[in-house]
């Protein structure tokens, strides 16, 4: 089992957008290059807020239809629920499928009172293939990628939790490491967390061979024919 990573680590993947990231699994093993990042567009009201990274807390969500349980019933699930997320290491990312929505969403999970609350029990944000709303009283400070943005909350109730779950592609289960910006999101696996800054400091002296030239006064298309034939794998 990988070790515990510390705050210095999750600050040095923090400092990565999420593609970079993509990028340096990539480096590290070419199997990670088809694999564990989204690949439906998501939407992301809050652009300007940098990037999260936390471990995943899991759930799957209905909202066609009235749950199944009501009253007592629904009260404890929803206090267990809270209680699930509360539990374990920070920092957390909620991540939840909406079961009923194909990966859009039909009723909001998520708005100003699930935002808030999420944020006090220790999420950075939220990764959901369902809908959100109130996006004017939103959590501060509280990242979002959602399928959609829609006005009513109709049935939903949560259904499960600390599954296996699947937002717009990717797999993701209890206590993934997630990274997620308004790119979209990735799992990264906790064996190679510790290897990402380094792989993508030597993708990006890589890629600058090629920026310098793009950008240049000077440039010119043989410089870049001959930059092209040197380094491999620049994206």
């Amino acid at each position: 089992m990988a070790a515990k990573l510390t705050e210095a680590d999750l600050a040095a993947l923090r400092a990565l957008d999420t593609p970079t990231v993509c990028n340096a699994l990539e480096e590290i093993d070419a199997k990670f290059r088809d694999r564990g990042f989204t690949t439906e567009p998501l939407v992301c009201p809050f652009p300007h807020l940098p990037p999260i990274v936390g471990y995943a807390r899991t759930a799957s969500c209905r909202s066609i239809n009235p749950g199944a349980k009501s009253g007592a019933a629904s009260t404890e699930m929803r206090v267990n629920y809270y209680a699930y997320v509360n539990d374990g290491d920070e920092p957390k990312i909620s991540v939840i499928q909406d079961l009923d929505g194909g990966g859009r969403g039909h009723g909001a999970f998520w708005g100003e009172v699930q935002s808030n609350v999420h944020k006090a029990l220790g999420c950075l944000g939220v990764v959901t293939d369902g809908c959100i709303r109130d996006i004017p009283d939103w959590a501060d400070g509280f990242q979002a990628l959602a399928g959609s943005i829609k006005p009513s909350h109709a049935h939903v109730h949560a259904v499960d939790f600390g599954g296996q779950v699947m937002i717009s592609g990717m797999i993701v289960n209890h206590g993934d490491l997630i990274h997620a910006d308004q790119h979209g999101a990735v799992v990264i696996p906790l064996e190679v967390a510790r290897e990402v800054p380094a792989a993508a400091a030597r993708i990006a002296v890589k890629e600058k061979v090629i920026l310098d030239i793009a950008k240049s006064p000077d440039f010119s298309f043989e410089k870049l024919r001959a930059a092209i034939a040197g380094p491999k794998d620049i994206h």
